[in-house]
């Protein structure tokens, strides 16, 4: 392997560079390309959402929508780099680190989604804990097939000298979870029955304070099958078996990682592996940061009922997210702004909060509520 493997190099900077300002495709096929209600079911089964709007479509008929709509973040499924192009810096690790998300109008069943990917900028940051280190940023609009757009996002990730970041130890301090006993276990069973969709119960701009607190939602034990049911929904980036994987080792033979057997498994292993995750520099195998941001949607939809929307999203992923962690969803309203005599605006402070109080992602949401005039 060359020494500079896994350097972020001057020319590698300046070639990766060059390619700001342009549209980013890749010669594999979508995930999902139409919203369908099975799709929408099995992104809303994976996330742990329960709201009837995506599920019941006896429910959702005689809802303002007419049918069945989408969770909204689903539409992370529509393209393999709708997390942010990750090209260029061989070598370099690359983990996802957050996503801004603004949604024009609820994403209904039967609409055909072509999201298109331009890389934004990238940019260098400090760090403490690895080599040099970058912030690599993409825009994704994602179009209806008349050609209007549904949402649009810039969605990130951090480029990572790692091994400088295993020598100066980062992660030698993290302390992981500890079984769980059964008393705990029935405390979490007991959260998640707590859990409930508003659905017809209008939230009113009106009845809303600064200051108040949303009701939180929980979501975990984080293990292998959580990782495995977001990946039938999502579709990931490497997820391929058979013939179809060794295919792709073909044209891109640095994308396999020799596992224990010395098989080559993709880099997304390490949301199960937890050896690969350590040879990494992470100290147990982690969850997928968009499946953080979709819980802390899923909060805000469970609270603002079927006659809010969810508009904005913006949440940075600080931590990560450990086999074995329980994440608690928390929000806050900052402040709340009358739009005009039918619609208000509320902004709320995010965030998800491990069992340890650590915070490991957090940002901000806004959402439109119908006035009581």
């Amino acid at each position: 392997m060359p020494a500079e493997h896994g350097t972020a190099t001057e020319a590698e900077l300046e070639r990766l560079r060059a390619k700001i300002g342009q549209k980013v495709t890749i010669n594999e096929p979508p995930y999902l390309t139409e919203v369908t209600r099975d799709s929408a079911r099995h992104w809303a089964h994976a996330t742990g959402d329960r709201n009837p709007l995506f599920l019941d479509e006896a429910y959702a008929r005689g809802s303002r929508y007419g049918g069945l709509i989408a969770p909204p973040c689903q539409l992370y499924a529509f393209s393999r780099i709708s997390i942010g192009y990750r090209g260029g810096l061989p070598g370099v690790h690359s983990f996802f680190a957050g996503s801004s998300w603004r949604w024009h109008e609820p994403i209904r069943v039967g609409e055909h989604v072509d999201p298109e990917v331009t890389f934004k900028d990238l940019v260098e940051l400090p760090s403490r804990f690895a080599g040099r280190m970058f912030k690599q940023i993409s825009l994704i609009r994602y179009l209806a097939g008349d050609g209007r757009e549904l949402a649009r996002a810039e969605s990130w990730g951090m480029r990572v000298e790692r091994v400088a970041a295993r020598q100066k130890g980062k992660y030698n301090k993290t302390e992981l979870a500890k079984p769980y006993t059964r008393e705990q276990l029935e405390e979490i069973a007991h959260l998640y029955s707590r859990e409930k969709c508003r659905g017809s119960d209008t939230l009113y701009f009106e009845d809303v304070t600064i200051g108040s607190s949303v009701p939180e939602i929980v979501r975990g034990p984080y293990t292998a099958t959580t990782a495995v049911a977001f990946e039938q929904a999502w579709g990931g980036l490497f997820i391929k078996a058979h013939g179809y994987w060794f295919d792709y080792l073909r044209r891109h033979p640095a994308a396999g990682i020799p596992n224990t057997y010395n098989i080559p498994e993709p880099p997304e292993a390490v949301h199960w592996d937890t050896p690969l995750a350590r040879s990494v520099g992470v100290p147990e195998a982690y969850d997928y940061g968009p499946e953080r941001i979709a819980w802390l949607a899923t909060m805000l939809t469970n609270w603002i009922g079927d006659d809010g929307f969810l508009s904005e999203l913006y949440c940075e992923v600080r931590r990560f997210n450990l086999v074995g962690d329980l994440t608690y969803c928390r929000a806050r309203v900052a402040s709340c702004e009358p739009q005009n005599d039918r619609t208000g605006k509320v902004k709320l402070d995010i965030e998800a909060v491990n069992q340890r109080g650590e915070s490991t992602a957090a940002g901000w949401a806004v959402v439109k509520l119908p006035r009581r005039n």
